[in-house]
């Protein structure tokens, strides 16, 4: 199944309303990018979305284990390098597990993260189509369509 989202950008900084159709969160940049820091940047949900992944995937392993365990936290910091071939990105987890493990259990579960869906999609081919103009709705004075 295809998975859809869809932004709606509004004119006050770079608020944009991301929905997939029963839930919306906010992004925007921050101020020192002309945002107005309501959200999380492009890169932060990039990473939250890397984050969720890595931490569902820790819960997912120890249920199907029997391991009990409390909460999973990921915490990611991305480095981004920029030459004129284009950008290369850095990111490095560190997952903390609460829960009564033994070392193997642990090396298992972060062995298990890092095969989310998430995870392998990122590292895996991409083909992101170009970007086609469709047809435009007139909007009012609040830059909202009609």
């Amino acid at each position: 199944m295809a998975t859809q989202v869809k932004a709606i950008n509004l004119p006050e900084g770079y608020q944009t309303i991301l929905s997939n159709g029963r839930h919306s969160i906010i992004g925007d940049e921050p101020v020192k990018s002309n945002g107005t820091d309501l959200g999380f940047n492009p890169s932060e949900l990039l990473l939250a979305a890397l984050a969720m992944c890595k931490t569902g995937t820790v819960r997912f392993i120890a249920r199907k284990n029997g391991w009990n365990i409390k909460n999973v936290t990921a915490s990611l910091v991305q480095e981004v390098k920029r030459s004129e071939e284009g950008m290369e990105a850095n990111i490095k987890v560190h997952l903390e597990i609460e829960g009564d493990l033994t070392k193997e259990q642990r090396q298992t579960l972060n062995r298990e993260a890092d095969k989310c869906y998430i995870h392998r999609l990122l590292k895996g081919n991409w083909n992101i189509e170009k970007t086609e103009q469709v047809n435009t709705l007139p909007i009012d004075e609040n830059g909202i369509s009609l």
